[in-house]
């Protein structure tokens, strides 16, 4: 081997391990507090390998096929969702767009021209044609040596923000589905409050009916009739309030399915929702589950990547061009060999001074790690509240919903009393009056703890990530039917 071999040999080995280099530095992820177990304890169950939440489509646990029907409505014409899954593609072209510069740049051009030369140009000579034909036929070719990593902490950035798109992509679908749960929950226990209020009408219709037979007979004092006038037209006056948001829940439903609220109805109906039994899995399984906190670590991944693109500012780029083709005033000679003209070598930039640019660059690069990673321990820590606080709402409030259960059988039972009594004489109608307000609060107080027990559920399963379960790869496939849009998978 000779001594120019041996360099040709070195300085290639030297590229080679110049390529490999990286100023990124080493991703230190901040510490997440989880603990064993959970704290709260609640109607749930611990999940078995084959025990999981469904990977897809968990609201069918609720067993309710209007709601089903919904929810497939909302996935197919969400614009919330159609926005989240185009902010991915997004995401996924920039990735791309990162990815090109691996490549080398390859260019063709041609180009066919009269032009005219001044008579006054520098250094024109005697013969100088003032006229002449300028035909050009060339390409060229330019690779950026990746030298100090830039180009490759780039696409990591790329891919990292495209994960993390595709993570709030599978976020948004899961926040809107648990929306969607939540309103028709709602929707549906105030068609169960109508119901109770209803009959409440009807019950204190009678009433009133009774004591002006009694007043009407002298037995009764008018004030019993207007007691009775007052708890009917407070009845009724709830129960049009009830209708009210009944109606403003069935137009956030409409609006949620991406239909208008003038066009779209749900029939009242009385519908039997049950809490379902949820698996959950140890809290520190919470970090892989949930799509946020996917996000938040791949942004965090991306920001750490972003570190090294800023500090290779600080060195020079090597780029490798060439470039060639003929040029002719003719066109009989064009294509010939003495028409052909080319060029190559490299090209080498070091920017010498940028009045503290690239020093700003690093600290401003630094900073948005440091914002994200933050980023990223909050959301991580607000799931694991999440899930207590869930958990601690379904514990507490199955209990009482018990004690409300009870509440309403004596109340019902104290009005039976009073009011057979008023009916003998024995007690004043301030009693029954008494008696059905009793009646009629807990009977509501006992649809309320219900009603938040069920969208406890619901929250539930929404602080558990749903059922998505691979933060790397499933937003996609869970997001194609938005649009009908199919996009990559990663």
């Amino acid at each position: 081997m000779t001594r120019l071999d041996a360099l040709r040999c070195s300085g290639a080995a030297l590229t080679l391990l110049l390529g490999a280099c990286s100023l990124a530095p080493p991703l230190k992820t901040p510490d997440i507090p989880a603990a064993a177990a959970y704290k709260e304890l609640g109607p749930w169950t611990q999940a078995q390998p084959a025990d999981r939440l469904p990977r897809d489509r968990w609201w069918t646990l609720y067993d309710n096929a209007e709601l089903d029907q919904l929810q497939t409505r909302l996935i197919a014409g969400n614009p919330t969702l159609a926005a989240a899954l185009a902010n991915y593609a997004q995401a996924r072209a920039l990735s791309d767009q990162a990815r090109a510069g691996l490549f080398p740049t390859l260019g063709v051009g041609a180009g066919v021209e009269r032009d005219r030369e001044s008579l006054n140009a520098p250094l024109r000579g005697p013969t100088t044609p003032t006229y002449y034909n300028a035909n050009t036929l060339g390409g060229s070719v330019s690779y950026e040596l990746d030298l100090w990593g830039q180009i490759r902490n780039e696409v990591a950035a790329g891919e990292a923000n495209a994960a993390a798109a595709a993570a709030d992509l599978e976020n948004a679908r899961l926040s809107l589905i648990a929306q969607l749960a939540d309103d028709y929950i709602q929707l549906r226990s105030l068609d169960r409050d109508s119901a109770i209020l209803d009959e409440t009408v009807t019950a204190y219709t009678r009433a009133l009916s009774i004591t002006r037979q009694r007043h009407d007979a002298g037995i009764a004092p008018g004030l019993d009739v207007s007691q009775a006038q007052t708890q009917l037209d407070a009845a009724r006056s709830q129960a049009a309030q009830t209708l009210a948001q009944r109606a403003l829940m069935e137009h956030a439903i409409a609006a949620l399915l991406g239909v208008s609220a003038s066009t779209f109805s749900i029939a009242p109906e009385i519908v039997d929702i049950r809490i379902p039994q949820i698996p959950t899995d140890v809290p520190s399984a919470l970090l892989q589950r949930r799509p946020d906190i996917a996000a938040a670590q791949r942004r965090m991944i991306a920001a750490n990547a972003n570190i090294g693109v800023a500090r290779a500012a600080y060195f020079p780029t090597l780029t490798l061009g060439a470039q060639g083709g003929f040029q002719s005033g003719a066109f009989s000679n064009w294509l010939s060999a003495p028409s052909s003209f080319w060029a190559i070598g490299p090209n080498a930039l070091l920017s010498v001074f940028d009045g503290g640019l690239r020093r700003a660059q690093v600290a401003q690069a630094r900073a948005e790690f440091d914002a994200a990673a933050a980023n990223y321990r909050s959301v991580a820590i607000g799931a694991f509240q999440q899930v207590e606080d869930s958990l601690a709402t379904l514990d507490h409030y199955h209990d009482a919903a018990l004690d409300e259960k009870a509440a309403v059988d004596a109340a019902q039972r104290t009005l039976d009393f009073s009011m057979a009594l008023y009916v003998k004489g024995a007690t004043d109608y301030l009693t029954v009056v008494t008696s059905q307000t009793a009646v009629l609060q807990t009977h509501l107080e006992a649809l309320t703890i219900d009603t938040i027990q069920l969208r406890a559920s619901v929250d539930l399963i929404r602080a558990l990530g749903g059922g998505w379960q691979s933060p790397a790869a499933t937003a996609l496939a869970n997001a194609r039917g938005v649009a009908g849009t199919a996009a990559m998978e990663r």
